[in-house]
């Protein structure tokens, strides 16, 4: 395998546009966000990004959007095309809202699910000198009427899946495009949506303001996140949280308050389970100076997924599909399993990191196997790749390919299985359809087709 090939040379090849730890180029991704930022203010924009929505589910919806001085964000929303009756939602919880200069994130709860509703989004520039001075120097509201529609059994069971973007700009507009064809009801993104991020900047750059031409790319079709590895390296990223917010408290609880990421969501015939891998090495690796947690983090999912796996709207679905972005799964006896200790190497495996998780594996597959899942979707590996399901192991995994288009080996030679994918998931005539969509060549290079589990 070489991924870790892959992270180093695609560094030099687009530090302008990448955020890399590799390369040293998160400054240059951090000041072209604060350019481009900068550029809106100067033009008299508070809001200047479309906004993106976060963590699908049947009743709450998120809607994050960038500003560019101190501000006060707000949602208005209805069921209505033209607004009437909406409803408006500050950023933030209760007692004070989360007043900011960088990000706007808008909780809206409450909500119908399988319901279709319309919003607007707005923003109060803020002057705030103090506790007894501050007040409300002008209103900015994107006329734009934007729509999404929340998850149920009445939602159509249509997904699509992304992963290893990397903040690198071409593949991921191929993959934005071919969504928007695709018309999915909800996008997982399964990790690794860049290299680090030590600024909001950055992240604001990854999420909100990417360099595609579909700037709206989030705005209609929402996103739910299953972090990769790197999605918590650089100092912003250990509080992602603050542009990709959490899942909503009650869809937790207190006893996985932590566990903001994970997701059990219905949609239409298709449970959705999502999984964190977390760290693609162990916690006591000298490189990461004992500042990860992933050990804990990942028995601490296996509760939550045995109640997740027994909620009604769960347990009755015909599919029960999972996502993770290392895989649990690999054939080949080199690949490095991940619980390698003290520091990942050792002279059995090719690599010095996990190419996929077999603690995670031993933890979470009893419970999905118990419960019928039939499809695990996994990524890391930057190569497209299905395994078929065998009398011991009666899942099928599907690891999604990398960011790299004609990626070429040290003797210069094309790499023909590393290519860029969407994969697509949609029940058709009761049946659930898996197609893997080969970006570079257009074409669709797998697909699979699944029946409703045994319950």
């Amino acid at each position: 395998m070489r991924r870790r090939d892959f992270l180093k040379n695609s560094a030099l090849l687009v530090a302008a546009t990448t955020v890399t730890e590799y390369a040293g180029a998160t400054g240059k991704i951090a000041a072209a966000s604060v350019e481009a930022r900068t550029s809106a203010a100067d033009d008299g924009k508070l809001i200047t990004s479309a906004p993106m929505l976060q963590n699908y589910a049947e009743t709450s919806m998120g809607v994050a959007f960038s500003v560019s001085d101190m501000a006060n964000g707000f949602v208005q929303y209805s069921e209505h095309p033209d607004m009437r009756d909406a409803v408006t939602v500050k950023c933030g919880g209760y007692r004070v809202t989360d007043m900011n200069d960088k990000v706007m994130l808008v909780r809206l709860t409450g909500l119908k699910p399988a319901t279709k509703y319309y919003y607007k989004i707005g923003a109060d520039r803020i002057s705030y000198k103090g506790g007894y001075a501050m007040k409300r120097l002008g209103t900015e509201v994107d006329e734009r009427v934007y729509s999404f529609t929340t998850a149920g059994k009445g939602a159509k069971g249509h997904f699509c899946v992304i992963n290893d973007t990397h903040s690198i700009w071409k593949p991921f507009g191929l993959a934005i495009e071919k969504m928007a064809a695709l018309g999915p009801s909800c996008v997982v993104w399964n990790g690794d949506t860049c290299n680090m991020a030590s600024t909001i900047d950055e992240q604001i750059k990854t999420f909100l303001c990417p360099e595609i031409e579909r700037s709206d790319y989030a705005s209609e079709i929402p996103y739910i996140f299953c972090p990769g590895n790197h999605d918590s390296r650089g100092m912003a990223n250990r509080h992602l949280e603050k542009v990709w917010m959490f899942r909503q408290p009650e869809e937790r609880s207190s006893r996985d308050w932590d566990l903001g990421r994970n997701f059990a969501v219905r949609m239409g015939d298709i449970a959705m389970i999502g999984l964190d891998t977390a760290e693609d090495k162990v916690d006591e690796n000298p490189l990461f100076a004992g500042l990860f947690a992933s050990e804990a983090y990942r028995e601490a999912q296996v509760a939550w997924l045995e109640d997740a796996l027994q909620r009604p709207e769960i347990a009755d679905a015909p599919y029960l599909v999972a996502f993770c972005h290392i895989p649990l799964f690999d054939a080949d006896p080199r690949c490095n399993p991940g619980d390698v200790h003290p520091n990942d190497t050792d002279p059995r495996y090719s690599t010095d990191f996990a190419c996929w998780q077999r603690t995670c594996a031993r933890l979470w597959t009893p419970a999905l196997e118990k419960a019928g899942c039939q499809l695990i979707i996994t990524a890391h590996q930057h190569q497209y790749r299905y395994d078929a399901p065998t009398k011991e192991r009666p899942w099928a995994q599907i690891v999604g390919g990398g960011p790299d288009i004609n990626r070429k080996n040290k003797e210069g030679k094309l790499m023909p299985s590393y290519f860029p994918t969407v994969i697509e998931g949609e029940v058709v005539k009761g049946k659930l359809v898996v197609s893997v969509h080969h970006l570079v060549k257009d074409e669709v290079v797998g697909k699979f087709t699944f029946k409703p589990r045994k319950r």
